[in-house]
């Protein structure tokens, strides 16, 4: 009986108590509270929070409002709490600053809701302008004794651009053309010409097509009466146009030169040829009927014994571990400085990338890690990384190649410290081993001519490009044969105990 009276009295309770709500108010001033001396005083916020809204209402421009929401701290002096005030700033072309202040029209009772949540609060006020920078400040009323810490949370805020979902409804976005959407689609026709489909603005009839692909390759005027519909321009291009970037430049009337502009990927055109030309009478139709049938049998025996041999050809094959099912393997070049890095080792790195299906490490690329981690680290940190290691050696000697890579900017020789001979002495040690050897490999252009210095890399396995290219290629994702290694052991044991 006391629990049902209890749980009664809890209804009655609820039912005559109220919940705090907002009223709020343009307070420009300080708060009438600050001059009176207060024995106790309300915490700070929780949390506060910004984001722009739509206004239901819209008032000339000014359609994008500042939601501001705010959570009471659940503590005791939550009791001493009448109001809250917010405090905006905006700084653009020109600063902004104004306040309002938000009564609560119940005392609170308790620390959370009755449904035990927070107390959370929200304000949609205060026009948001275009790319403005925002400092949103509230405290609680009533607020700190002068002379006190006052306690206040703040957040800064930063108005997107038109091309926001929600800006993009302010009246000098709409007027720029954020509403528009020209659903552009270009492909190349041919080396010469792409063509590029949009659909019109109401707001405009004259238009820019540009084509850009690192640099401008084409552009051509466009300028359409009916407007609202879709329309076609032909420009014409000086590069390679399949990727490049089409740039569609509006000119309305509203906003001049400083519309919004929109963007696109050229493609290839789709190929439009037909079987046969399409004739109306049927009696040409009907003559094609009997050739179609037995072509049509004719194909569907061909492909039946096709996907047999397919299956055959799959289960013969199983045995061959291939290549192209293999993830891409990572490799570690070194090279000796007096290697042209521009027309041999760039090359050679393009050939792994493409036809190999490698990731390549080269100490050119890193040059920030090196400084930091000093060469001797790095070397130790790639080999474990990759896959396999290669010494790129050659013996070409080319006047030109030599005169452009000494004089050309950022080049090896001037730019880069040779690691080719400490990468050498540092993974000596590996092809003494039977376990590493297998890792390393030595390919050269023209004939081998490998220094004595570094004769210890004739245990590795060599290959001579372009010559060796197909073997070079499949021996990167093969394990080395034991045979071969224990042959080549013995002899780079004694090559690099000589160094």
């Amino acid at each position: 009986m006391s629990l049902v009276l209890l749980s009664l009295a809890v209804l009655c309770w609820g039912a005559v108590t109220p919940e705090p709500t907002i009223r709020c108010g343009s307070e420009m001033g300080p708060s009438p509270e600050w001059t009176v001396r207060h024995t106790l005083t309300p915490g700070d916020l929780r949390d506060l929070r910004v984001v722009p809204v739509i206004s239901s209402v819209a008032m000339e421009d000014n359609s994008i409002l500042m939601n501001i929401s705010w959570v009471l701290r659940a503590d005791a002096s939550i009791r001493l709490l009448t109001a809250t005030k917010i405090c905006v700033t905006g700084k653009s072309n020109f600063q902004s600053y104004s306040c309002v202040r938000c009564n609560y029209t119940e005392a609170f009772q308790t620390q959370t809701r009755p449904s035990g949540g927070k107390w959370t609060f929200s304000y949609i006020g205060f026009p948001v302008e275009l790319n403005t920078i925002y400092f949103v400040g509230a405290y609680n009323i009533p607020n700190a004794n002068m002379n006190d810490d006052s306690p206040s949370m703040s957040v800064n805020f930063t108005s997107p651009g038109c091309l926001d979902h929600v800006m993009k409804y302010k009246k000098k976005c709409i007027e720029a053309g954020s509403l528009w959407d020209p659903n552009i689609t270009a492909c190349k026709k041919n080396e010469n010409i792409v063509e590029v489909n949009f659909t019109t603005s109401p707001l405009g009839n004259r238009y820019m097509a540009f084509i850009q692909s690192n640099i401008v390759i084409g552009m051509s005027h466009v300028l359409e009466q009916n407007q609202g519909t879709r329309t076609s321009v032909l420009v014409p291009v000086t590069g390679e146009s399949e990727g490049a970037v089409v740039q569609l430049t509006p000119y309305f009337h509203t906003c001049g030169n400083d519309c919004i502009r929109r963007k696109g990927i050229v493609v290839l055109c789709p190929q439009t040829g037909a079987l046969f030309p399409l004739d109306n009478n049927r009696s040409v139709l009907s003559s094609w009927i009997p050739l179609l049938l037995p072509a049509l049998l004719i194909s569907t025996c061909v492909l039946a014994i096709g996907i047999c041999l397919k299956r055959r050809h799959e289960k013969m094959k199983t045995s061959f571990p291939s290549a192209m099912l293999l993830p891409p393997i990572k490799i570690l070049v070194v090279y000796p400085s007096e290697i042209c890095f521009h027309h041999t080792v760039c090359y050679f790195t393009e050939f792994l990338q493409n036809h190999c299906r490698s990731e390549v490490i080269l100490d050119k690329w890193q040059k920030k890690k090196i400084a930091e981690m000093g060469p001797v680290q790095w070397l130790t940190t790639q080999k474990k990384a990759a896959d396999k290691v290669i010494f790129l050696l050659s013996n070409e000697v080319n006047a030109t190649c030599d005169g452009t890579c000494g004089k050309s900017e950022g080049s090896s020789r001037e730019n880069s410290q040779d690691l080719f001979p400490l990468a050498f002495n540092l993974y000596c040690s590996d092809l003494r081993s039977q376990t590493h050897l297998h890792k390393y490999m030595v390919v050269y252009f023209r004939e081998a001519d490998t220094k004595d210095d570094y004769s210890a890399l004739h245990v590795c396995p060599t290959y001579h490009l372009m010559k060796d290219a197909a073997t070079f290629c499949t021996e990167l994702f093969h394990v080395e044969q034991h045979v071969s290694v224990g042959k080549r052991f013995q002899a780079c044991h004694n090559r690099c105990s000589c160094l």
